[in-house]
């Protein structure tokens, strides 16, 4: 298997927006696509992916140093780096013993699933598969038993195809989106949580008939609600919250570019990734549609969904609207938290990836921005404290897999290791040994969110096992007037 592990490292350090391309090539031929139109379709989403990163990574570039300097501005020492999801994809490419088998068995068992009709997802994001390996790497360490481990990996990857199955029509309906669905372990996996906390909002005074969707928003306030200008309002906040002392300190030129800098750039991602969306989506239609006429063509009453990472969905108005928000949110949130010893982790590298977070804070709300930003709070204090529980294993395997350790710090996690629900379910009493040394209250607290996690798939599930389909049956609850209005319209049309 070690000619196998080289390999797959290999094209997987190509990096995903060459892996990707290249299996939407193949895809698409295997498809019937014709070579010139699937060369096309495969650059193009290339090209978009390239385009997201780029503009994910000016994100990072500048909310890294403001979350920095809002954090010193408070005096607090977090002993935990979040060093971003590169430390968790490490970890996973570095558990060597466990890679060739969770791509060899995860593919194999996805095939083996949709020709007995247990699933309609065809995952086609070999990428992210690490996500799935994330989960063996710390029952692996923690026991030692390499089938144990491996068997956890392949069970989270059962999980989140079953997940993607049941998450495809919302995803398809809200986002026009044909034949695609996400298999994106570190966002879907929250998708139980935020449908129940939506349900649990529907009863909220404020909320229950609250239709606050950015087009209503940039309805009744015009241009200062447009994402652009949203974007740099809440960046020019942001960035008097990290550079005031400059300006009350007298190094005024500093501040005010540090201020003006981080605005503009909020401003921009705000405009850019939508486009760079649109591009990617330009051309998975090409293959969602040869997908689906090959499917209907051989199978007449089989559905196919091609399961791709959560990137698709970051850059729609709503979910870029509540990723905004919710960056000085997590940042009040690590302070906060770290007061009553529920969060050692200085929100840093990942602040950047909120988008991703917010996917599933907005999605069953179709857009409601006050519903979004409430239900993605709840994902960020759950995300802080679990990325705090798993930090001591977390650096074991990050030493182990040499990944190098920042300057300075004692211990590492991530935002997006905390977002990884199905591994901490599978993880919890394996490294629960580790994560009480941070007290009592910290570990009474992640005992709760636990439970509320595992409460929250328990209701999901069973919902979907009574015959449930979540996110369509109370769709029109969610719709504003208009898009109701332009529905009706268009059947009346026979559209």
């Amino acid at each position: 298997m070690g000619t196998v592990t080289t390999v797959i490292q290999y094209i997987l350090g190509l990096g995903a927006s060459v892996v990707l391309p290249i299996i939407i090539f193949l895809l698409s031929l295997f498809f019937r696509m014709k070579p010139g139109k699937a060369i096309r379709a495969a650059l193009t989403i290339g090209i978009g992916f390239i385009g997201i990163n780029l503009v994910i990574g000016l994100l990072g570039s500048t909310l890294g140093p403001a979350a920095q300097r809002m954090i010193e501005n408070t005096g607090l020492n977090l002993p935990i780096i979040d060093a971003g999801w590169p430390v968790a994809a490490a970890i996973s490419f570095g558990t060597a013993k466990v890679v060739p088998w969770i791509f060899v068995l995860g593919i194999a068992i996805n095939l083996a699933m949709i020709g007995l009709r247990w699933t309609t997802t065809l995952n086609v994001d070999m990428w992210n598969f690490w996500h799935f390996i994330f989960s063996s790497a710390f029952v692996y360490i923690a026991t030692g038993n390499f089938w144990l481990g491996l068997a956890v990996g392949l069970i989270t990857l059962v999980i989140v195809l079953k997940l993607a199955d049941i998450c495809a029509p919302i995803i398809q309906d809200y986002y026009k989106i044909p034949g695609v669905t996400t298999a994106h372990t570190d966002t879907v996996s929250w998708a139980p949580v935020g449908w129940c906390i939506n349900k649990v909002l529907d009863h909220v005074p404020g909320f229950r008939h609250n239709k606050m969707t950015p087009d209503y928003v940039q309805e009744k306030f015009g241009s200062w609600a447009e994402p652009m200008v949203m974007g740099t309002i809440l960046g020019g906040v942001i960035g008097l919250l990290a550079y005031f002392p400059d300006l009350t300190g007298g190094a005024w030129g500093s501040g005010i570019k540090g201020i003006v800098t981080v605005a503009i750039s909020m401003g921009a991602v705000m405009l850019l990734l939508p486009r760079m969306v649109a591009l990617l989506m330009e051309g998975l239609i090409p293959l969602s549609d040869s997908a689906q006429e090959w499917i209907k063509a051989r199978y007449p009453d089989r559905e196919l969904n091609i399961g791709l990472d959560a990137a698709i969905l970051v850059g729609y108005p709503a979910n870029m609207s509540v990723a905004i928000i919710l960056v000085p949110i997590t940042l009040a949130l690590g302070v906060l938290m770290s007061y009553a010893h529920l969060n050692q982790m200085l929100p840093f590298t990942d602040l950047a990836d909120t988008p991703f977070f917010a996917v599933w804070a907005t999605t069953w709300c179709r857009g409601n921005i006050a519903r979004g930003t409430v239900i993605g709070t709840f994902f960020v204090a759950c995300m802080l404290t679990i990325g705090t529980f798993m930090a001591p294993a977390t650096t074991i395997l990050a030493h182990q897999a040499n990944f190098t350790i920042p300057q300075g710090a004692s211990q590492i996690s991530s935002i997006d290791s905390g977002a990884h629900l199905i591994a901490y379910f599978f993880a919890f009493f394996f490294v629960f040994g580790q994560a009480k040394a941070y007290g009592t209250a910290f570990i009474v607290f992640s005992i709760i969110l636990l439970t509320i996690a595992v409460v929250c798939y328990v209701v999901f599930f069973a919902h979907v096992l009574r015959g449930g389909k979540p996110g369509m049956e109370d769709r029109e609850r969610y719709m504003t007037k208009e898009e109701l209005q332009a529905e009706a319209e268009a059947a009346e049309a026979g559209w």
